[in-house]
């Protein structure tokens, strides 16, 4: 990554404020609503300091766009929500606390309709909602949240060289949440894209098309995996949710869009990530 230039970059800590509430989470200590957009917002600035983030503004504003309509919906529609599209072809997606909302390149990429992004980012708003994101920081050391989510969303920690670089060891190179927070997320993104007035049938369509991946090209995949636990009972589980919601089976919920297929094909027209994202040189599996 080109911001990533030798050891300078290896530990750059957080203000006092933010480093104190980091050390109150690591404690077990209870986290106020201030305090939890404030974590995120510090955690956010350092990591798009890090992380090679798109900048195109018709394809930022486009994501920006489709997050808001779902995430206005929710129980923390008054949280300032920022979305942004990272430049690497790995397919996942994950958030900070506060509303800050990180969408990979690979999974706009890799999804067939509109309705299997807006599930993914959907799932996504569920875990700031349920505040999952919180818990994700009480178990993060001091000032390696930003290198944890370097790890998950790139492919720059693949090799023993790039774990070194950034300081992350290969226990703790992943964010990840239980099985049980990613159940719960589910059942939330269900629900953001039905009050969005789009089909949830798109979150277990998208799980379906990465299990099936993963059978023939395994590395496309892997990370999400390694951060989104999945396996066919929670697409099964995702679907009977959507069987049993009403609201699901009403008129004019939306699959698909012209608009999205224009903001994908200008996606894969944007030059390629750099390859310490792509996981070109050195890369060790």
């Amino acid at each position: 990554m080109s911001r990533l230039k030798g050891s300078r970059h290896r530990l750059q800590f957080r203000s006092v404020a933010s480093s104190l509430l980091v050390a109150a989470l690591a404690c077990g200590g209870d986290t106020s609503e201030k305090q939890e957009r404030e974590l995120g917002a510090a955690d956010a600035a350092q990591v798009d300091s890090e992380l090679p983030l798109i900048h195109d503004s018709v394809v930022v504003n486009y994501i920006s766009a489709l997050g808001k309509s779902m995430a206005t919906h929710t129980s923390r529609a008054d949280l300032d929500w920022h979305f942004a599209v990272v430049n690497s072809p790995e397919v996942n997606a994950f958030a900070l606390p506060g509303g800050f909302i990180y969408v990979n390149r690979g999974a706009i990429e890799q999804a067939d309709r509109l309705d299997e992004l807006a599930g993914v980012m959907g799932h996504e708003i569920g875990h700031v909602v349920l505040r999952h994101s919180v818990e994700q920081m009480q178990k993060a050391k001091k000032d390696e949240v930003r290198l944890v989510l370097l790890c998950t969303l790139t492919h720059v920690c693949r090799s023993i060289g790039g774990r070194i670089l950034v300081g992350v060891s290969a226990e703790g190179m992943r964010a990840k949440y239980s099985q049980h927070d990613e159940a719960q997320a589910d059942s939330e993104g269900v629900v953001n894209t039905i009050r969005a007035g789009i089909d949830p049938e798109g979150l277990p369509s998208f799980f379906q098309k990465l299990l099936d991946e993963q059978a023939t090209q395994p590395t496309m995949v892997e990370v999400f995996f390694s951060t989104h636990p999945t396996d066919q009972s929670r697409v099964n589980a995702t679907r009977r949710q959507i069987s049993a919601t009403t609201d699901a089976r009403a008129p004019g919920l939306v699959r698909d869009t012209p608009e999205f297929h224009t903001i994908q094909d200008r996606v894969k027209a944007l030059p390629a990530p750099p390859a310490s994202a792509s996981g070109s040189g050195g890369r060790s599996n």
